[in-house]
């Protein structure tokens, strides 16, 4: 890769997260601040959403931290932050109606969820042992120890991937949730919309730096090779 190839890839694996981080707390926090119409709190609507769609056996529950909202396939359980599960807004409203998403998701059996599932615990594991052979393999110049490391981390990557059509289908599904069972309004729909677009830039900026890391990896790997030829 030339200087100035590397200098645009390093500033967008630096700033599109920054950028997505940035974006999902601001939009956050502006409709955080606005009450819903309905007056439901984030329980209140993940309970009405579950109730309607046959999932009386999920339960709702409340968790420390910021936006640490999500649903636990495991238990069965939507866990929202303390102030979406306490509080009626809209931002919070349409958090609560993305958790129950997943769970409509893992109730009909949601073929990307299941991939997801399946991924995770090789993903967990792939992470952190393939930069050890990366690293060693970079600094032996010993190409299939690299090759080890590149596919460890590929299947890291491929779980990232993965995950982006797992997230917007459980938007698409909450706004959909929302707008059926009057939990939002005509006037807050594109708002809760775009807390969740908002939400949603934040896994395509992981995807896309994951992707890119991975692709200069490649471009080293093979350079590596031709410098043996």
């Amino acid at each position: 890769m030339s200087l100035v190839m590397y200098i645009i890839y390093f500033a967008v694996l630096m700033l599109l997260p920054l950028y997505a981080q940035r974006k999902v707390k601001s939009t956050y926090t502006r409709y955080s601040k606005e009450t819903s119409t309905s007056g439901m709190t984030g329980a209140q609507v993940a309970r009405k959403i579950l109730d309607e769609n046959g999932l009386g056996n999920v339960r709702v529950e409340a968790v420390d931290g910021f936006l640490s909202d999500h649903y636990d396939p495991t238990t069965k359980v939507v866990r929202l932050s303390t102030h979406n599960f306490y509080e009626a807004s809209v931002a919070g409203n349409a958090v609560a109606a993305h958790e129950c998403g997943h769970a409509i998701q893992d109730a009909e059996a949601y073929k990307f969820l299941n991939i997801r599932a399946k991924l995770v615990p090789a993903a967990n594991i792939s992470s952190n042992a393939s930069w050890i052979f990366i690293m060693i393999g970079m600094i032996a110049t010993y190409q299939p120890l690299m090759l080890v490391g590149i596919i460890l981390l590929a299947i890291g990557v491929l779980f990232q991937v993965v995950t982006l059509p797992v997230e917007f289908d459980a938007s698409k599904r909450a706004m959909r949730q929302m707008s059926e069972h009057g939990i939002i309004n005509n006037d807050e729909y594109p708002k809760a919309k775009k807390v969740l677009t908002a939400a949603a830039l934040t896994y395509v900026a992981a995807a896309a730096t994951a992707v890119m890391e991975l692709a200069r990896l490649v471009l080293i790997y093979t350079g590596m090779g031709n410098r043996d030829d």
